[in-house]
């Protein structure tokens, strides 16, 4: 039973992540401001690194637990030099 339930979860979770990624794609393609893009960039790497973890959760598999965490940090770096450039219109002083 509990196995069923883990099942379902997973996969509403794959699906609500889905449709944040589509969501925050759109702000970050459609944004009116350079912060609003931003913010998208920042929401889509963190679903995506949680998509990978569901997907890991579902195969069983460390490859994809090893994905999220390169996403992740690939992604504080770039929010961080974006926000940066958007702040003083340089990221290296």
């Amino acid at each position: 039973m509990s196995a069923l339930i883990l099942t379902w979860a997973v996969n509403i979770a794959q699906v609500a992540l889905a449709i944040a990624m589509g969501l925050a794609a759109y702000r970050m393609l459609v944004g009116p401001r350079a912060q609003d893009r931003v913010l998208g960039l920042d929401t889509l790497y963190v679903n995506s690194t949680l998509l990978l973890l569901t997907f890991g959760i579902r195969t069983a598999s460390t490859v994809y637990f090893e994905a999220a965490l390169i996403i992740g940090v690939v992604g504080f770096v770039a929010t961080v030099a974006l926000a940066k450039f958007i702040m003083r219109g340089e990221v290296i002083e």
